[in-house]
């Protein structure tokens, strides 16, 4: 008979990974399963992480391909909104060696992996496997759900999903780019945005998210951009909206696998080891106590809600109200946002992890209320 380990997590990415490093460094016997042959991949994300996220992930340089100081907004018409703060604030990394470093630190904690290995069901204390090895069963006190979007172990409870799933569509290729300042085209995909990432050495990477029509807008894209893309396209899912309950029958749910990707950006590395420290800390404090049930579990609600709930919530509806913005109303909001009071207070207030404070400056700003009144009215009852 298989041991009992006192944490189980479904999932080897950065919050997956983070959960595990987490609960074996308060002491916990852990176990990580990934479905993949090989931790971090395939690749599923853009790959620029706030200093926030980064810092987050607790590991060296070597991922580390570009460092950016801003960006620059461009209109369908071609009108330029240009934030350079002049001073580091994202990296772009290489998220195979990302997740590969997270993944060796929770190892080096003492969390056991098994790849190549899928969660196919949950009986009560046992997850049901299917790998390399064969059909094989693991038992756990407490489970971590850090399976992506997808969430086989969200489905197999019959969970409330995240409200909203966007498809994306990267690639990577040649392209002359200022490299200090990612591009960001937000007619490129009317549900969201599409963008231009400089990786370094004269490559970037160009992709867009969006509800539907994703490989036509993405084709009509990359034509506009001229890029040449000769090394790799990737796919994903982004989950936007958190799941209204993200605990329950011995188990959390965190990341993608929740629903925590930001709305504003579609980043999820921040949120989610945030999500993940929250787990392990619940998961150490229930094992401790050895109460299990659905009240000791719903203090993981408690405290990511106290954390990073506010700001996620009004994340998805700048998500809603972006919806109603044509690209005219875009083209005139950039413009507007241009002037030099405007850009002085993004580049001071910004902040790609917590944009709410600098969102209630821009809505107060006298420049900008006739565009935001009526996108919050439009949004809010889109949210409700």
């Amino acid at each position: 008979m298989s041991p009992v380990y006192d944490v189980i997590v479904a999932g080897a990415g950065p919050v997956g990974s983070s959960a595990a490093r987490e609960c074996a460094k308060a002491g916990l016997s852990v176990l990580c399963i990934e479905e993949q042959g090989t931790i971090g991949y395939p690749v599923q994300c853009a790959g620029l992480l706030s200093l926030a996220a980064f810092a987050e992930c607790e590991t060296g340089p070597r991922s580390i391909l570009n460092t950016v100081t801003g960006a620059r907004v461009i209109s369908g018409a071609g009108r330029v909104l240009e934030i350079d703060a002049k001073v580091p604030k994202a990296h772009v990394v290489d998220r195979g060696i990302l997740d590969r470093e997270i993944a060796e630190s929770a190892a080096d904690a003492g969390a056991d992996f098994v790849t190549k290995t899928a969660v196919c069901d949950v009986r009560e204390n046992r997850v049901v496997t299917r790998g390399v090895n064969g059909s094989e069963e693991f038992r756990f006190r407490i489970l971590v759900a850090a399976d992506g979007p997808r969430s086989t172990i969200a489905r197999l409870y019959g969970m409330e999903r995240a409200r909203t799933y966007l498809a994306g569509i990267q690639a990577e290729g040649k392209l002359s780019r200022d490299r200090g300042l990612v591009e960001l085209y937000p007619d490129a995909s009317e549900d969201f945005f599409g963008w231009v990432i400089p990786s370094g050495n004269g490559r970037v990477r160009a992709g867009l998210c969006g509800t539907g029509q994703v490989p036509e807008r993405f084709a009509a894209f990359v034509r506009r951009l001229g890029l040449s893309s000769d090394l790799h396209m990737v796919t994903g899912t982004l989950p936007l909206g958190i799941m209204p309950r993200t605990y329950g029958r011995k188990t959390l749910f965190t990341g993608d696998a929740g629903g925590f990707a930001k709305p504003t950006s579609g980043g999820g590395v921040y949120t989610g080891i945030r999500t993940a420290r929250h787990a392990a800390s619940v998961a150490a404090l229930c094992c401790e106590r050895d109460d299990f049930s659905d009240k000791a579990l719903s203090e993981y609600e408690r405290r990511w809600q106290e954390d990073i709930g506010k700001e996620l919530a009004l994340g998805y509806r700048l998500f809603l109200m972006r919806r109603h913005l044509s690209p005219e109303t875009l083209d005139r909001m950039i413009e507007a946002m241009a002037a030099p009071g405007i850009v002085e207070t993004i580049v001071r207030y910004g902040d790609m992890d917590r944009p709410g404070k600098l969102a209630g400056l821009l809505f107060k700003n006298p420049a900008l209320i006739r565009f935001f009144s009526p996108l919050l009215v439009s949004g809010i009852r889109s949210f409700l």
